[in-house]
């Protein structure tokens, strides 16, 4: 895939009316009260919006939200965002009553320079997923260029997200553009040593970014749940462990293949065990592939952790996804705690790949730390996995 993309500072956009997909799947409060629980998905596009309109474009924003499948659920309505997006940027915007009907369409066509129309949820559109042609021309035909700067998107070949690009010149917007410049940086031309750190439960989640990233990293760490598959595959015991029986043969490849490449693949030397999956549980620290019946390792060791944080400590690259543990409880969120930790203290360039592991660094206070956060956990995992994203595809090649 072809990282160098065209930007929305290769094209003139003063005087026209640029269509802006942005992600604004941001969190409500449940009680249907209409409050967004958490904007960093607004802030986040605050810099390409003033951007556009400090350049003289009119700028019609479009999001998803939720999954409403086809149908106007009024809860999963963009009002709020609407209301938030002008607090933040202080103007008014205006919000069309839907994506492509008579309201945006006559909104459309009224926008001046400098001014911010929001379209309803696109989602409320059951061609948006389908990537319908009509919906896309009809998005397209209320514009002259097409912005892609929703990352967390951009894996899905949507209306919104790839369908515009056949009717518009497209380029990326500079959320999108940092993530090209950090993750497909690393991925084509990375400082070494490249150090990637895997956490999360599941192998089977994980196996194709594992399998990329052998042809390209110095050193792989498992951690989290899925490496109990890893020591199962090699004899261990892990007791009520979470384990992918089916992926056990996979799992002794991934271990041959990293010795043929060359390429370091650390795994847990201790367990932090308990005996029940909660907070208060009992818990003491075997060593891996030594767990007992009746118990389940929920974190790393401490000599595992001391391993780890010392791969990290002289990397050049250092790609990190999935937490080491059940971070949730306090007490088994010990590993991913110190990987964050080294992470925040190593010269290396450092990478986020999204989800829970942004969650993490960013509740641990590290966020600042970071060299780069990603906006998109499914994005980043497939854009590690090596696999083209249909959003970014569709771009313009610079």
């Amino acid at each position: 895939m072809n990282y160098n993309k065209k930007t929305v500072k290769d094209i003139d956009v003063k005087g026209k009316k640029v269509l802006l997909r942005c992600d604004f799947n941001v969190p409500m409060a449940k009680d249907g009260s209409g409050v967004i629980t958490d904007d960093k998905r607004i802030r986040a596009a605050l810099p390409t919006i003033q951007y556009l309109l400090d350049q003289g474009a009119a700028v019609i924003a479009c999001s998803h939200m939720g999954k409403p499948k086809g149908e106007v659920k009024p809860e999963l309505s963009l009002k709020p965002v609407a209301v938030r997006l002008g607090e933040l940027l202080g103007k008014d915007i205006i919000m069309a009553a839907d994506v492509v009907g008579e309201d945006a369409q006559a909104k459309a066509a009224a926008l001046q320079p400098g001014q911010v129309l929001l379209l309803e949820n696109t989602r409320f559109e059951a061609g948006e997923t389908k990537n319908d042609p009509a919906l896309a021309k009809a998005m397209a035909g209320m514009a002259e260029v097409y912005v892609s700067d929703a990352f967390g998107a951009v894996h899905r070949a949507h209306a919104s997200t790839a369908g515009v690009a056949d009717y518009l010149p497209a380029v990326s917007g500079f959320l999108i553009q940092k993530e090209l410049d950090f993750i497909g940086g690393a991925l084509a031309n990375p400082k070494r040593p490249l150090v990637a750190i895997l956490g999360g439960s599941k192998v089977s989640s994980k196996i194709g970014v594992i399998n990329n990233l052998l042809e390209i990293a110095d050193t792989i760490i498992i951690g989290g749940g899925m490496a109990y598959t890893f020591s199962a595959a090699q004899g261990g015991a892990v007791g009520d462990s979470l384990l992918e029986e089916d992926w056990k043969d996979y799992s002794l490849e991934m271990i041959q293949k990293a010795k043929d490449k060359g390429v370091k693949l650390l795994l847990p030397v201790d367990t932090v065990i308990a005996d029940a999956f909660a907070p208060d549980a009992s818990s003491k620290v075997v060593k891996a592939g030594e767990i007992p019946d009746g118990w389940q390792g929920l974190d790393i060791g401490p000599e595992t952790v001391k391993l780890y944080c010392d791969a990290v400590a002289d990397a050049g690259t250092v790609i990190w996804n999935g937490p080491m543990g059940v971070f949730e409880f306090d007490q088994f969120a010990v590993g991913t705690k110190a990987v964050a930790e080294a992470l925040s203290k190593t010269n290396a360039t450092t990478i986020i790949g999204g989800g829970d592991s942004a969650a993490a660094v960013q509740q641990l206070g590290y966020a600042d730390k970071m060299s780069h956060i990603s906006t998109g956990g499914g994005a980043s995992l497939e854009f590690m996995e090596g696999k083209e994203l249909p959003g970014v595809a569709c771009l313009l090649d610079a």
